[in-house]
């Protein structure tokens, strides 16, 4: 929306205060430049495309939110919702989508210059932090156990990124789409030389903008299950397929250089993915066995497309002569086999490729592959180690040739690929509550005809089976019990698989996993696990997968059930109790880590949470959920997402040194009384709130909280079924989402004041800041979180309950808690210590602000609507719409 290329002389003064806005939070250049280049674009779409005086009005409030910002005066906000109050519902309904638009723009712009600056560094960081790569990871662990052992953990480690069905991705995917062609402008913009061809580009640009603001924003329907996996599959397509191998390659490159080598790489895959999309039923009823199966279809039509065309392009590549080139004898052999099973497409590679053996088998293996798509049971493939099998043989021909680069090029990576996606691409996960399972188990045993859900339940067990038997037993077998609280909730899962197969069947590959969600079950999880693992169905699979077992820990539920910092408390204890019963029991464990994209719900930067992990908690293995616009933001763009995995990859990597683990084990001693005081003083405060009687409505009241319901983000209901006079049902997204829409982002982060001033020595907190990795975490996530508040906005929003000792102990506690968090973070201001992030803080709030003060007009006035009668249809689009441009400015929905 800037003009400042135009500006008239009355609008000097204001272009003059945009200039003093960004200067002060020194966006570099070129970022600035795409900004203004956007905004210009955006600005005359406006013009050109809205009704009369729309960007007049944009611009009003822009500057008026910028100057509230800037000087903090009643007089100068007064002002800005004076504009806001004097709109039309119409008009108000396109600032806010016109907002909304600019959001996705400047979103669009800090990613490319993330984009920009990995690709100037060559995707290395420029710093020396061992955390930072996986290259300076594995040298700090070789100096600490040496190099061979330091190997070893590389060649073992495992991390499992998975991407869960809560999308709380609030934008359309037509959206994303338009977003993502004007990314590629971006890039061809970078490397025009300006005349016709940036005139073609700016062109192509102002094309995609117009798009952008023409397409309606909001959904009309929720997605179906099946939706949902389709979007994924789009990042699996654009970026996963190819940039996974190209982070093995490049770590490969900076341990050994590039040069042709004679040995296997020393690195194997370590990625795993893993989906809930289409599996988890929890709460949501329409993800039945048909939709996992449809799901689990989809996804492996997606991955062996694109091994298919691997094979093809390698294959392609490799015209090496056998004269140059002599195959090896097993690969003549091979030629064979592929030639008798395929004869009449051999004849004509052959022809195709008269003297080059390599080039024919890939070619030849690319059929295969298609034949396994299409379920040609003559040529099919009858799992991936069959495929991995015949590209073995061909790259140790190559190798054997003296053809290094070859073998470990191209080869090497279509290799990782298979041995990444196998033939199923993300491993399907099924989750489901353990009251359901008793439930289930109760109608069986009465003998009385089975309800649908009890049906159901039956099939989703059979789906698992006919999946394995299709795709594998790596494609589904993770069943996940939420809620378990005892070992009977574990065991149930085996009881309901002998019943759906009957008691002759075949039962499926099954590895049962706990899910341990409230304050409780954390604290009950090792006894639970002490008596799961002496079962006859847990002992036999121990046995089965040389004694590993994975746990779930809830970062959500324990959130909400006794606060953020009793929530991480917790987890970091149950983590520290549970790995230390894994190695008295000789268990090779994997902790999987719930977490959402908000700071309520886990989120923050995954490498700095990984390194502050109990000793042995990781031990090289990290499994974690992925959700929403986190999945987009970190997997959405090819250099972002191979910058992410590396740095996950340091992490995990450097979390098993002696260093890190004897640093984490002296600080968790040192401030272990520091700790108790936290715990305590945090969930009394946290309880003081939300036990106070009334709060549940009064919640539902300050909050767009029963809205939300109406946004169709995804396919899962908001609640479980109960009234919002209840908060021990209500899913934990909405939970966060409702005080992240609120300016108040109270989820992460009330309580943490009342805990550091009962502790009161600010120079103790200092050091516990400066050593103890936990508590330093968690204070620079929760600035994250009151940088992106804001107060002002929060007492309107709180105005709207007619409960005073309430709101004024939300504002006490915020105050109380950035007061803290700044004394002991130090910098005189939040994010003083991350400038980076403050700035994109900072640049987004004025325009945050605008947004709220629409969505508050509209709430305030579907409040003040008479008992019982009918919602304005068009306060609620409006509700909605800034629902969604918040959710884009503040990039953490839930």
């Amino acid at each position: 929306m800037d003009d400042s290329t135009s500006a008239a002389p009355a609008d000097l003064a204001a272009t003059d205060l945009v200039g003093r806005f960004e200067a002060e939070h020194r966006i570099p250049s070129a970022m600035r430049a795409d900004v203004h280049l956007l905004g210009d674009l955006l600005g005359r779409v406006l013009r050109e495309s809205g009704s009369d005086g729309l960007y007049d009005d944009v611009e009003r409030l822009r500057l008026a939110t910028i100057q509230a910002y800037t000087d903090e005066t009643p007089e100068a906000f007064a002002r800005a919702v004076e504009i806001v109050e004097s709109f039309t519902i119409q008009r108000a309904d396109e600032v806010a989508r016109a907002f909304t638009a600019y959001f996705h723009l400047v979103n669009l712009a800090e990613e490319h210059q993330r984009v920009r600056l990995l690709r100037e560094r060559n995707g290395e960081p420029r710093n020396a932090d061992p955390s930072s790569s996986i290259g300076s990871a594995f040298a700090q662990l070789a100096t600490e156990i040496g190099t061979d052992a330091a190997t070893e953990r590389l060649q073992t480690m495992r991390f499992h990124p998975v991407f869960t069905a809560h999308p709380t991705e609030a934008r359309r995917r037509a959206v994303s789409s338009s977003i993502r062609r004007l990314s590629e402008f971006l890039v061809e913009r970078d490397l025009s030389r300006g005349g016709a061809a940036e005139a073609r580009i700016e062109r192509g640009m102002l094309e995609e903008v117009d798009t952008l603001w023409r397409t309606a924003p909001l959904r009309t329907d929720k997605p179906a299950p099946t939706d949902e996996v389709r979007s994924i599959m789009a990042v699996f397509d654009e970026t996963l397929y190819t940039a996974i191998p190209e982070v093995y390659q490049r770590i490969e490159d900076v341990l050994h250089g590039e040069h042709p080598r004679d040995e296997p790489p020393l690195v194997r895959s370590f990625v795993r993915l893993g989906t809930w999309v289409g599996g988890d039923r929890d709460g949501n009823p329409f993800v039945t066995a048909s939709v996992t199966k449809k799901a689990a279809g989809i996804a492996s039509e997606h991955v062996l497309l694109g091994l298919e065309r691997t094979a093809s392009r390698v294959g392609r590549g490799l015209t090496l002569d056998a004269t140059t080139t002599p195959p090896s004898d097993a690969l003549l052999a091979l030629w064979q086999r592929l030639r008798s099973a395929d004869e009449d497409a051999a004849k004509e590679i052959a022809k195709r490729s008269p003297n080059e053996p390599h080039r024919r088998i890939l070619l030849l293996i690319a059929r295969r592959i298609a034949a396994t798509r299409t379920r040609d049971a003559d040529l099919a493939y009858r799992d991936p180690a069959q495929l991995l099998a015949d590209l073995e043989i061909v790259q140790q021909s190559l190798v054997s040739a003296g053809a290094g680069r070859h073998a470990y090029g191209q080869l090497q990576q279509f290799i990782w690929q298979v041995e990444t996606f196998g033939f199923h691409l993300a491993e399907l996960e099924v989750r489901q509550h353990s009251a359901v399972h008793r439930a289930v188990l109760a109608e069986l045993e009465s003998g009385e005809p089975l309800s649908d859900v009890a049906e159901e339940a039956l099939e989703v067990v059979r789906a698992i089976a006919q999946i394995q038997k299709r795709y594998g037993p790596r494609a589904a077998g993770r069943y996940i019990v939420s809620f378990t609280q005892s070992a009977d909730d574990l065991t149930n899962v085996y009881r309901l698989a002998r019943a759906a197969v009957g008691p002759n069947g075949t039962l499926p590959v099954l590895d049962v996993i706990p899910l341990f969600e409230t304050f409780a079950d954390l604290q009950a999880a090792p006894g639970i696990l002490a008596q799961i693992v002496e079962t006859p169905e847990f002992a036999a699979r121990l046995d089965e997968t040389d004694r590993r077992l994975e746990v779930m820990l809830g970062y959500s539920d324990s959130s909400k059930d006794v606060g953020p910092v009793g929530a991480t408390l917790a987890l970091y204890q149950a983590q520290r109790e549970i790995s230390q019963w894994a190695r008295e029991n000789d268990i090779t464990l994997t902790l999987f880590h719930g977490r959402g994209g908000a700071l309520g719900r886990g989120g923050g930067p995954a490498n700095s949470a990984i390194l502050a992990q109990p000793p042995h908690s990781v031990d090289g293995r990290f499994k974690l959920t992925e959700q929403g616009e986190v999945i987009f933001a970190r997997y959405g763009d090819h250099d972002i997402a191979m910058r992410h995995i590396d740095q996950v990859a340091a992490a995990v990597l450097l979390a098993s040194a002696p260093s890190i683990e004897k640093r984490n084990e002296d600080a968790a001693t040192r401030f272990a009384d520091v700790a108790a005081t936290m715990d305590e003083t945090s969930r009394a405060r946290f309880f003081e709130l939300v036990h106070a009687p009334g709060f549940a409505p009064w919640f539902a009241t300050v909050t767009p909280m029963e809205e939300l319901g109406l946004l169709a983000l995804g396919s899962r209901p908001a609640r479980r079924g109960l009234s919002v006079e209840s908060l021990e049902d209500l899913r934990a997204i909405p939970w966060v989402f409702s005080w992240t829409q609120a300016r108040i982002n109270l989820a992460g982060w009330f309580g943490l004041g009342s805990a550091l001033d009962a502790v009161g020595d600010e120079k103790l907190l200092a050091s516990a800041y400066g050593e103890w990795p936990l508590f330093r975490t968690m204070i620079d996530n929760v600035a994250m979180g009151l940088a992106k508040s804001d107060d002002r906005i929060a007492r309107h929003f709180l105005a709207l309950g007619d409960r005073d000792d309430l709101a004024q102990l939300v504002l006490e506690e915020m105050d109380l808690t950035r007061s803290w968090v700044i004394r002991i973070a130090g910098g005189g201001d939040l994010l003083a210590n991350r400038p980076v992030l403050q700035r994109a803080v900072k640049m987004r709030s004025p325009y945050v602000d605008a947004l709220s003060l629409l969505q508050l007009r509209a709430l305030r006035s579907l409040r003040a609507a008479p008992e019982g009668s009918a919602a304005d249809p068009e306060l609620q689009r409006l509700l909605l719409l800034s629902v969604s441009g918040v959710a884009a400015g503040l990039q953490n929905t839930g």
